[in-house]
């Protein structure tokens, strides 16, 4: 079993940058590829990026490229979000996952899920 705890969300402006972190305990010495998904309200959760075990890979859906950056430090079990240039519609609750199976182009279905953090995107 693995536990998630995003911590991070807010309210903040349009064009303004905001960092979340997603903590992880339990069974973490499994190389397990971790990402974000996101909801936002009336809408079905998407994937936003996936990061391997070793931090070396990355994925990002298209709606955010450019714009976000996930990276880990396995040192910490925490892997971290930077979302820059915030746009209005970047507001959802998001999520931090992990999988010990699926890699970064096929992180879909997760095993672990945190509880997700708001972010909200005033225009």
């Amino acid at each position: 079993q693995v536990q998630l705890i995003e911590s991070g969300g807010g309210l903040v402006q349009a064009g303004d940058s905001l960092t979340l972190s997603c903590a992880a305990s339990g069974h973490t010495f499994k190389p397990y590829t971790m990402g974000w998904f996101r909801q936002a309200p009336g809408k079905e959760r998407e994937f936003v990026t996936a990061i391997n075990w070793s931090g070396g890979l990355t994925y990002y859906a298209d709606s955010v490229k450019g714009r976000f950056t996930i990276s880990r430090d396995n040192a910490k079990n925490t892997t971290y979000l930077q979302m820059n240039s915030l746009k209005p519609e970047d507001t959802a609750v998001y999520y931090c996952a992990a999988d010990g199976y699926s890699g970064i182009t096929r992180f879909r279905a997760p095993e672990y899920w945190g509880q997700g953090t708001q972010v909200t995107v005033s225009s």
